[in-house]
């Protein structure tokens, strides 16, 4: 395919994903404003906001790694897009995917909250520290199994390439990880609970805790961009273990529904259990979701 075709399909999915991503986000939104007796804001809010946000202008000052934690968080975003096969069999939509981009993959999920980090530590709340050590608690308990349960894919397919995992679970939905492979699709799908941040882990905001954090120290157009970096990265994750877990998607209506049962799965969850505290969180995914990955790797290593 020529490579100005490539990339025009390329833009062209990057905005198919943002706007679903908002679409999605604001649905659960209403979704639990309805289950506490609320009406929630319209759906056109999340559009509202962006173009607001992205139109106002700030004056503040602070270090130059402040102002990058928000470009670092976009860039992991886009990076997870860009080497991320969308759809199965259609090479317009195969983005930049090549052999062995599982581990470039995890390496994006990653690159966006060390940036965020650096950034929050150089902004002018005196206990941004709080959400560092928070922030920087959980991802490492939440990569470790998860990244146990993919490697144990990655040896019960014999590939690295995101793609041919992909395809070996071609066939009938019986071929898919969810089945062949429970053990370590369960510790993946445990770990993404973390991975969306939502109760009980959505320890880094904590919202109606602790008013701090990147809602209320970025303003203006670096708002607006974690605001779309968040919508992106909300999709792809969604890509991603529905791709390692449950099939991929060969079209975009049956990836509009995987991701959004997918999404809705990390939701339902967050609006029935509290949040955890810190040492419950860390604690938590180095119990069932650890032992998991550990057997998972252990079943396919001999």
């Amino acid at each position: 395919m020529n490579i100005y075709v490539k990339i025009a399909y390329t833009f062209l999915g990057l905005m198919i994903v943002l706007n679903w991503g908002m679409l999605m986000r604001v649905t659960f939104r209403k979704i639990g404003a309805r289950m506490a007796g609320r009406h929630g804001v319209p759906f056109r809010q999340p559009w509202i906001d962006l173009i607001k946000n992205i139109a106002v202008r700030t004056t503040l000052t602070h270090g130059v790694m402040f102002y990058l934690g928000p470009v670092f968080r976009f860039s992991g975003a886009v990076g997870l897009f860009l080497f991320m096969p969308i759809l199965f069999g259609k090479e317009a939509w195969m983005n930049f995917s090549f052999e062995g981009d599982l581990v470039l993959i995890l390496y994006f999920q990653l690159f966006g909250m060390l940036g965020m980090a650096l950034g929050a530590g150089e902004g002018g709340q005196p206990h941004s520290a709080i959400g560092i050590s928070r922030g920087l608690a959980q991802h490492a308990a939440v990569e470790l199994p998860m990244t146990m349960g993919i490697i144990a894919l990655a040896i019960q397919y014999q590939t690295l390439s995101i793609s041919e995992i992909v395809a070996a679970q071609q066939g009938g939905f019986l071929h898919w990880s969810f089945f062949t492979n429970p053990v370590a699709s369960a510790a993946i799908m445990l770990s993404a609970l973390g991975a969306f941040g939502y109760s009980p882990f959505n320890l880094v905001k904590a919202p109606n805790e602790i008013p701090i954090g990147p809602p209320t120290e970025y303003h203006g157009t670096y708002l607006g961009v974690l605001m779309t970096s968040g919508n992106i990265l909300g999709v792809m994750e969604t890509i991603l273990f529905m791709n390692l877990v449950f099939g991929g998607a060969t079209n975009w209506f049956e990836l509009i529904i995987k991701s959004f049962l997918i999404y809705f799965y990390a939701v339902f969850v967050g609006m029935v259990f509290p949040r955890f505290r810190i040492e419950q969180s860390v604690a938590w995914f180095f119990k069932i979701p650890l032992l998991l990955g550990f057997i998972a790797i252990l079943m396919y290593s001999f």
